[in-house]
């Protein structure tokens, strides 16, 4: 895998991170609007190639992957030019800001056999998947709870009457989009996609939420998924059974241990040896790429199509509309 990446930000900076870690997958190239942030990034992580203009940058032969961490607004457009040009695609969270977006991003990407992934990092943890098998144990599931709950200093600036990116409706923003749509991902990998959903949100006067709790109706349990951008909480996932529990230490993005309690017995679990949560889903990306399995992928589309569906619903009962929307 020869990525171009797109973007600047810390969250740049931990993907690359992981590029470190893992074999035959390497950062050819990075997109910047500004030459100077640009070759910053690049001089950091000893990357030769810095393009300013994107165009330029889907013609390098020597890159074969775009990793896509824009503003959420852009995620499609970026991701479109990019499958349009025979490239493959890394997309950082929120896959798209529509639904109408993912299934044309996905049905491009299936019409010219290429690779389409979405950068959560929740479902490729070993922790994660050591869930799923534990999960038969708790019996007749009734009640799960997850909160992922961060203050950010950008809600200050909100509360000033200044609007960045991730806090504008333009930019599909919101707590749902930010920080919830973890919980959303950690719920649907585990449960499917819910039979009913609502979303009960504190709005801004821009009216984005900056925090909100998500209800999600199974069959035969509830779950409630909370994100708050706006007030802070020790973050976790608590997934109840008449049997017994399972506890998420920390956020549904890490995973970073759990525990399970059945008749009085409490077991804890770590089976992950990077701290660097993003390892893990390009180890998977790269052998998915590499086997060139592409029902794999597949399989990983239809789980981001579930989750774009649900936070979609769940923003448009709250009345959150994005400008995306009106496209």
């Amino acid at each position: 895998m020869k990525i171009g990446t797109i973007g600047t930000g810390s969250i740049v900076e931990t993907f690359l991170d992981a590029v470190k870690e893992v074999d035959n997958v390497q950062c050819t190239a990075v997109y910047s609007r500004k030459r100077e942030t640009g070759e910053a990034l690049a001089n950091k992580y000893d990357v030769k190639q810095v393009y300013t203009d994107y165009d330029s940058l889907l013609k390098d032969e020597n890159v074969n992957f775009i990793y896509i961490a824009s503003p959420n607004s852009m995620h499609y457009e970026y991701a479109l030019k990019a499958l349009q040009s025979s490239k493959n695609v890394i997309c950082e969270k929120p896959f798209t800001s529509t639904i109408e977006e993912a299934k044309t991003l996905i049905n491009l990407a299936k019409e010219k056999n290429l690779f389409l992934f979405e950068a959560i990092t929740t479902l490729h943890l070993p922790n994660y998947i050591k869930i799923k098998e534990k999960i038969g144990s708790l019996g007749q599931l009734k009640i799960v709870q997850c909160n992922y709950s961060q203050y950010s200093s950008r809600y200050d600036k909100l509360l000033a009457g200044e609007v960045t990116n991730i806090f504008s409706p333009a930019f599909s923003g919101g707590s749902l989009a930010d920080i919830n749509i973890y919980n959303l991902h950690f719920v649907t990998g585990l449960f499917g996609k819910a039979k009913e959903v609502k979303y009960i949100a504190n709005i801004a006067e821009n009216g984005i939420d900056t925090s909100g709790i998500a209800i999600l109706k199974y069959d035969d349990f509830i779950c409630e998924c909370t994100g708050a951008k706006d007030s802070k909480s020790p973050s976790f996932a608590i997934i109840q059974g008449t049997k017994g529990y399972i506890k998420l230490n920390g956020s549904a993005n890490q995973c970073i241990s759990f525990e399970v309690g059945i008749d009085n017995k409490i077991e804890t679990y770590n089976e992950q040896k990077f701290s660097n949560r993003m390892v893990y889903e390009l180890i998977d990306f790269e052998d998915t790429f590499s086997n060139n399995d592409l029902e794999k992928s597949h399989k990983l589309l239809e789980h981001s199509l579930s989750v774009i569906e649900t936070a979609v619903t769940a923003r448009k009962d709250a009345g959150i509309v994005f400008a995306a929307d009106n496209k």
